[in-house]
């Protein structure tokens, strides 16, 4: 696999094409990209925090043509690739119908008051804190500026002479998750369909339409791979991911139908194949996903402790001495 150097900042991909890369790529450390062409610009995605934005479009302002942005795709509707939107001034932006109703449902004002209400929320908010709380500054998030143009399915635009494919290969991660391919540069932006080299999580499913997207980035033949999070790539970690849902899936689906409980087949899958990877508490998150899929008869409970489970489980790694990427 053809990782690129994992570090901060402006990749040039080459004719026009630019990733941003956040290490480590872990909880909130989302990447991003710019297309630049005859005067024209296109931005994938903003990062989580206004300053982190205002940081990003510093940076590519330095690049020739990259000192303005006249159109932005959000990918998904996670705040970690829309929060700095309203920088973005003046800007089309542009996300799947989905996507704009799954955004339009975030109150920026709750969320940044999480920042000081993390002990009320128990183990959730301990996980939470240690994960974002402490790395984010939200102090200014008041608004979002949320999109101004949407489409179903695909959308193929231009961005000065480089043509680019929106298409919509969700519900998987999210209940919308867009990638942006360059087929004359062969780049994909793949939002959060690829985690590269870390655990994914599917927030919605199901995993068939996952594995499903692994495989149609891979039909792309794209020869570089740009990550919604971790270093830039190419293929063969989307098939990396795919691999890992269909080994997770199965391990799941052979627990659940023994009647075992999420928490405990969570525990009980052996991941050793992926311990290199970041967040691995993610497991618990996937397998409750997979067994709501399945029609087990989960409780409120279970879905708003979500995040004190996965905190709980990186702690129980922590204590066997297994990295699980936080500090504990």
């Amino acid at each position: 696999m053809a990782n690129w150097a994992f570090t901060q900042g402006v990749h040039d991909i080459g004719n026009g094409v630019y990733g941003y890369i956040q290490p480590d790529g872990t909880w909130g450390w989302s990447n991003a990209g710019l297309i630049v062409s005859r005067g024209q610009t296109l931005l994938v995605d903003t990062l989580m925090s206004r300053s982190l934005t205002r940081t990003m479009l510093e940076d590519f302002a330095a690049v020739e043509g990259g000192d303005h942005i006249d159109r932005l795709v959000n990918t998904h509707a996670n705040p970690d690739h829309f929060v700095g939107n309203s920088l973005v001034e003046g800007a089309e932006i542009i996300a799947t119908v989905e996507t704009a109703r799954e955004m339009g449902e975030f109150d920026p004002v709750r969320f940044a008051s999480l920042a000081d209400n993390w002990q009320a929320m128990g183990d959730a908010g301990a996980f939470l804190c240690e994960t974002m709380g402490r790395k984010f500054d939200w102090s200014d998030l008041d608004a979002v500026a949320m999109p101004n143009r949407t489409f179903e399915k695909a959308l193929s635009l231009k961005v000065g002479d480089t043509a680019f494919e929106l298409i919509d290969l969700g519900p998987a991660h999210t209940s919308s998750d867009t990638i942006a391919w360059l087929p004359q540069q062969r780049v994909v932006f793949t939002g959060d369909l690829l985690f590269n080299e870390g655990h994914p999580i599917m927030w919605d499913g199901p995993v068939e339409n996952w594995i499903a997207a692994c495989e149609h980035i891979i039909a792309l033949d794209p020869e570089v791979v740009v990550p919604g999070h971790g270093p830039i790539t190419d293929a063969t970690a989307v098939a990396n991911l795919r691999d890992y849902f269909r080994y997770v899936s199965d391990e799941a689906r052979a627990r659940f139908e023994a009647g075992m409980g999420w928490k405990e087949a969570g525990r009980d899958i052996n991941m050793a194949e992926y311990r290199g990877w970041t967040d691995p508490e993610r497991i618990v998150a996937n397998v409750f996903a997979l067994y709501r899929n399945w029609g087990a008869p989960l409780a409120p409970e279970d879905g708003r402790d979500l995040f004190g489970e996965m905190g709980r489980y990186a702690c129980e790694l922590a204590a066997h001495g297994e990295g699980c990427g936080h500090d504990h």
